[in-house]
């Protein structure tokens, strides 16, 4: 799970990722930033709290521990789509149903906006097409409150039996670890 990046005055930095999922994402980000510079756009990440007015009073970290709770938080599942099993997973609805009978929020709107943030911030990840699909920008938010889009906690031993949209298989791995530093790379 290992990548090179190559800068303008050659020099070569080496990004190794803890698992497939996690590789993708940090390459389909660098080259959205390479896209935006070699466009002439101005690229810089704003912060998911100020970008959606995230209330001061939200600890986003908590908040994913409450939902990782083996007794009161969100269930994980096998699920099925297109001819892949996904383990260790759950769909956009459980979140967001979650949130509200949990009074994390009020509607399910509000719990739209912070289920957003968990997944910019790295709590939540997608699994599946249309889960990716819409985290990479192409839906109305990153985060899909349906049943057929699936997500997981990155430290949850999520894995995907079948064929994978990237052309990769992955046959019973499972990935675990635990959170050093949100959003930073830890090796270079």
């Amino acid at each position: 799970f290992v990548f090179k990046l190559t800068v303008a005055k050659q020099q070569d930095h080496f990004f190794q990722a803890a698992y497939l999922e996690e590789r993708d994402a940090w390459v389909r980000d660098i080259k959205k930033a390479i896209h935006h510079i070699d466009g002439g756009q101005r690229f810089a990440r704003k912060s998911t709290r100020k970008s959606i007015r995230l209330p001061e009073t939200i600890n986003l970290s908590a908040l994913y521990l409450s939902m990782k709770d083996p007794e009161k938080g969100i269930k994980e599942l096998k699920l099925e789509k297109d001819k892949r099993v996904f383990n260790h997973c759950f769909t956009g609805t459980c979140v967001i149903d979650w949130l509200v009978s949990s009074s994390s929020v009020r509607n399910r709107r509000e719990g739209l906006l912070l289920a957003s943030s968990l997944l910019t911030e790295g709590y939540l990840q997608p699994a599946g097409d249309t889960s990716k699909a819409a985290a990479e920008g192409l839906s109305d938010t990153p985060f899909l409150d349906l049943s057929d889009a699936y997500y997981y906690f990155p430290d949850s031993g999520f894995f995907c039996e079948g064929y994978s949209s990237d052309d990769d298989v992955v046959l019973k791995e499972e990935f675990r670890g635990t959170i050093v530093k949100q959003g930073c790379l830890l090796k270079q």
